[in-house]
């Protein structure tokens, strides 16, 4: 971009353009208040085309479930991205900006749409309130997943907190809940295999996936500095992922706990300023707790995959992008699960992950959990199935849902530069 100077900082042209034109500006209008008051109005302004350009997309979701279209059309989006980009230039606005705001609202759109469509293919579900149970109690990582994903599915929500992930089965199981949230991997700790080993054993389908930034703090109930902190109060996965943070302090003892939300609950009702507990901040300001330490991940870019689970399955509209996931065990002969992946490679079908765990009470037999971007109405899964039926000792779908994670529209690099 190109910039002049200006008392030593770098600004944009369109900048320093307007401090040449405003330099005679008067008292009124440098008025902090006022300023701040035509900000606030713009801002409602902005909140109300939003609302209304979110409207419009429902209509869109409608068209293209009479004309059966898939729900993104990159191209179309890449282009809308690049005339933005362009107009927002001759605004004074960065290409940056303009495309980080745009691509926002371009996953609400396609997850609205989304949304929309699975409700028409699943009628069953269309329901305003939904019951849910998850790990720990208000503020726990699950809790916020459940919210974040029932915030455009549902009106209201009915929390159940649990103490373990066996517990969140049985209500489910028993139909004490409509659903359950479940963590299943970290990019940070890897795969929870807890959640994998309970899986095997129920008859519960998985119905949706979401994924969650992580983002560890060390919070407090009471202003303190990091060098009175003698206990950490968390659960085992936040103590993994932080764990090179952990190594650097000295002398301080750790406290596992059922759940974050739990250990926040601990830290708020001590009020003691040598105790601290990980967790994120949005759901510390659930329990009054304020970060002392921001960041403390090992990875900075931590995120947890959850998956919902339901005793009914679901039907994944045809427009939208779907997963499914399959459980199966091989022979013993050498080659048996290589054989089975050549049967995704040669009908094209993409694996996204594959975990594998150990079969109870049978020594070194081991059962493996995939992932596939596939549709299981497809008729390319349904023939994929039924060739590893002939390959394998057991096979079991767990369930299909559509594929939550929306990549951003990529801009050419061209539309980023100043022409």
């Amino acid at each position: 971009m190109k910039t002049s100077s200006t008392g030593g900082f770098f600004l944009p042209k369109y900048f320093t353009n307007r401090i040449n034109e405003d330099t005679g500006v008067s008292e009124e209008e440098l008025d902090l208040n006022k300023i701040r008051e035509k900000i606030t109005v713009l801002d409602q302004k902005l909140l109300e085309l939003f609302a209304q350009r979110r409207a419009l997309t429902l209509n869109v979701a409608k068209s293209k479930a009479h004309q059966i279209r898939p729900v993104r059309d990159q191209q179309r989006e890449q282009e809308l991205l690049v005339r933005l980009i362009t107009q927002g230039k001759a605004l004074g606005l960065d290409a940056h900006y303009v495309t980080s705001i745009f691509q926002t609202i371009i996953e609400d759109s396609v997850l609205n749409q989304q949304a929309y469509l699975q409700q028409l293919a699943n009628p069953n579900i269309q329901v305003p309130t939904v019951s849910v149970a998850f790990l720990g109690d208000k503020g726990s990582y699950s809790y916020l997943a459940s919210h974040k994903y029932f915030s455009r599915r549902a009106e209201k929500i009915i929390e159940t907190g649990c103490q373990s992930f066996s517990e969140i089965m049985q209500l489910v199981e028993a139909g004490h809940v409509d659903y359950g949230m479940l963590p299943i991997e970290n990019t940070s700790s890897g795969s929870i295999n807890e959640v994998y080993d309970i899986l095997q054993h129920t008859n519960l389908s998985i119905v949706g996936e979401i994924t969650r930034p992580i983002e560890h703090c060390l919070l407090t109930s009471v202003n303190t500095s990091l060098d009175k902190i003698k206990t950490i109060y968390a659960h085992g996965q936040p103590f993994s992922q932080c764990s090179n943070f952990l190594d650097k302090q000295q002398g301080i003892r750790i406290e596992y706990c059922e759940s974050t939300a739990d250990a926040m609950a601990r830290v708020y009702e001590l009020q003691d300023e040598t105790v601290a507990v990980i967790g994120s901040e949005e759901g510390g300001q659930l329990y009054k707790l304020h970060a002392l330490e921001k960041g403390i991940a090992n990875q900075a870019e931590n995120h947890t995959r959850f998956i919902l689970v339901s005793r009914k399955p679901v039907d994944v509209a045809e427009q939208i992008p779907a997963k499914t996931t399959l459980i199966l065990a091989t022979g013993q002969n050498p080659g048996a699960l290589v054989e089975c992946l050549l049967v995704l490679k040669n009908n094209g079908i993409n694996m996204c992950k594959l975990e594998s765990r150990p079969i109870q009470g049978r020594p070194w037999e081991e059962m493996f959990y995939l992932d596939v971007e596939a549709n299981l109405k497809s008729l390319t899964l349904q023939d994929t199935i039924s060739q590893l039926t002939v390959l394998t000792n057991f096979i079991k779908v767990l369930g299909c849902y559509p594929i939550e994670h929306i990549s951003p529209t990529k801009v050419p690099s061209s539309a980023l530069l100043d022409n």
